[in-house]
């Protein structure tokens, strides 16, 4: 599978081979891929978003085949539609916990009950890696589009659409349920944000907007997807900010 750079430095420290994962948040299945990769016995991949869990399946059927002891890469892999506040599995079953590009999605009245819900299923001993990125350089021209993205989220959905913690700030909220530090690592400096990348931040913002219910907040969300558009074609592309990569384990 072509498993992104980034995900292959986080968990290439990470005992991967034989364990049962879970990766949290599936994505487009990235984490999955390289789960599978390494040697994992079991991934659930776990997300709310059905569009992510129909792409995370279909990456892994269509690059399925034989690993060199003959087990299928699709048999090791169960999707699970679910929110991270009630997973629907048993305490005490996984070995390790990744969450790759996940809490920036997560607003912070509900850090508390996902941290606790990935420690519930965590087995002792178990190994913990949270992907995620620094807050954004103010000088950073992104920074004006994501506050636009937040903004059209908090008229809809009365919360952020994006929260970009600290790597500290993760890491004091996973101590507090008794995960110890491992280690922390740069996985881009600075983060490259394409075009395809702002793109997606801008339907966003369109999909936001789209959902205002009256006339008044209907043109204030118009208004702010025209500028999100604008800024979106005068950025084009730019690099900042840093992606990091935290591992943390629980005691045996």
């Amino acid at each position: 599978m072509d498993v992104p750079k980034t995900v292959a430095a986080a968990l290439e420290d990470r005992p991967v081979d034989g364990a049962v994962c879970l990766e949290a948040g599936a994505g487009v299945g990235n984490t999955t891929a390289g789960l599978l990769a390494d040697g994992a016995a079991r991934v659930y991949a776990v997300t709310n978003d059905r569009e992510h869990a129909r792409t995370t399946v279909d990456r892994v059927l269509e690059e399925a085949g034989n690993d060199g002891d003959g087990t299928d890469r699709a048999d090791r892999l169960a999707v699970l539609e679910a929110d991270l506040r009630q997973i629907p599995l048993p305490a005490d079953s996984v070995d390790l916990v990744t969450a790759h590009g996940l809490f920036n999605v997560v607003p912070p009245a509900d850090l508390e009950a996902v941290a606790a819900e990935l420690t519930r299923v965590a087995a002792p001993g178990c190994h913990l890696v949270v992907d995620d990125y620094e807050p954004l350089p103010a000088d950073a021209a992104v920074r004006e589009l994501f506050a636009l993205e937040n903004a059209a989220a908090a008229l809809a959905d009365g919360r952020p659409a994006l929260t970009f913690y600290p790597a500290a700030v993760l890491r004091r909220l996973f101590a507090g349920y008794g995960w110890e530090f491992e280690r922390r690592r740069t996985l881009l400096e600075p983060v490259p944000w394409t075009e395809n990348h702002l793109a997606a931040h801008v339907d966003v913002v369109r999909e936001r907007t789209g959902r205002l219910p009256d006339s008044s907040t209907s043109a204030v969300g118009e208004s702010l997807l025209e500028h999100a558009e604008r800024l979106a074609e005068t950025i084009g592309s730019e690099s900042a900010g840093e992606m990091y990569s935290v591992a943390m384990r629980l005691p045996s």
